[in-house]
């Protein structure tokens, strides 16, 4: 049966558009050099996704992913990054600008797409792929592969957030489950916000109260991450802080966080991630 299900999510295909213009879960976070014998924290797997209000062919690409989210249910953990030039707003109807610097840098960083709709996979360049950017029909294979591999670390994070001054402190904790010899390691933080009711170009015309969900807010971190002291050891523990001031319009009910540790360089693997809501 699972082989029926795999086979039907190769066979949605994307429509790829050519442009004018080329809930995680910590099942027993344990350090790992107990011997104990328990659960430890199951793979996440990041989905960067590009996108923009003018592209027709995005939310089949958002739904996509909405899919994938509910068939691996907490394993999956979807930013949607609007950028480029489907990206601009409606000057008319568009009540708001989702581009970012931090999303523009992360379009350069990761590779510009050639059509829409596309997504990073773990950062990772698979086996005969051309560069990171994977469109629609590619998701749901990788996503399974990057899922079967154990993670090299853990990830906790705790959140504070004051409704009065709107400041948010955070910390990410880190454990590490195997030597990590690589010399280029770096921890991102994201802000995301769901549920933004806004102008979307769809197959049936411009939509203007459209559901735009894991919107990318802003990186708190620098856009590429913050750099890890390296190497990182088997049984280290270690963590950051971070803080942050929201600005007023953003629905801090809806707001996620999500850090994620990732080589840098040539190589920009995510090697785990983590999501949390801003308020529980």
């Amino acid at each position: 049966m699972r082989n029926v299900l795999f086979c039907l999510l190769l066979l949605i295909s994307a429509c790829s558009e050519v442009p004018p213009e080329i809930n995680p879960r910590m099942d027993g976070m344990q350090d790992p050099g107990d011997t104990a014998t328990v659960d430890v924290q199951e793979r996440q797997v990041l989905i960067e996704e590009f996108t923009g209000v003018r592209c027709v062919n995005c939310p089949a690409g958002a739904a996509a992913i909405e899919r994938l989210m509910e068939q691996h249910e907490g394993r999956i953990i979807a930013v949607s990054i609007h950028a480029g030039f489907f990206a601009r707003p409606y000057q008319e109807t568009s009540r708001y600008d989702f581009r970012t610097n931090a999303g523009n840098s992360l379009q350069s960083y990761l590779g510009e797409p050639l059509g829409y709709p596309t997504a990073v996979v773990n950062r990772r360049r698979f086996e005969g792929e051309p560069d990171l950017q994977l469109g629609q029909s590619l998701w749901p294979g990788y996503v399974q592969q990057e899922l079967a591999r154990p993670p090299r670390l853990y990830l906790d994070m705790d959140v504070n957030y004051n409704a009065v001054s709107r400041n948010l402190d955070v910390t990410v904790q880190l454990s590490v489950a195997e030597d990590i010899p690589e010399e280029e390691i770096r921890l991102s933080l994201a802000l995301t916000e769901d549920g933004i009711a806004d102008a979307q170009l769809t197959p049936e015309g411009e939509k203007p109260d459209y559901l735009h969900n894991h919107v990318l807010r802003d990186m708190i971190t620098p856009f590429d991450g913050t750099p890890l002291e390296t190497p990182l050891t088997s049984g280290e523990n270690r963590s950051q802080r971070f803080s942050y001031q929201l600005p007023e319009a953003w629905q801090t009910e809806r707001c996620h966080l999500v850090a994620f540790v990732h080589l840098a360089g040539e190589q920009k693997e995510v090697l785990q991630a983590i999501e949390r809501g801003l308020v529980n």
